[in-house]
């Protein structure tokens, strides 16, 4: 498949069950009308399993180390699909 604004070749992308087409040259993403209800569906189960998973804050003393370095999560079941 082309891309129908620059005519650069798309690269298909596969995950779960939803496939999308990007845009080698302008990064532009085009789906099939199945795959955008999908990925709808996803991205609201996604934010509707999130909690604040707040804990009682622990007392502070000399002995203790820094926290380990989270990593940062995404806002958006979406936006893992696009990192690189």
């Amino acid at each position: 498949m082309t891309c129908p604004q620059c005519g650069e070749s798309m690269a298909e992308r596969t995950l779960g069950h939803v496939t999308i087409q990007r845009c080698t040259g302008c990064s532009g993403v085009f789906l099939g009308r199945a795959d955008l209800g999908a990925l709808i569906e996803a991205e609201n189960d996604w934010h509707a399993h999130q909690s604040a998973n707040t804990a009682a804050l622990p007392r502070i003393t000399s002995e203790m180390s820094r926290p380990p370095v989270v990593p940062e999560r995404s806002r958006a079941f979406v936006e893992t699909l696009f990192k690189s």
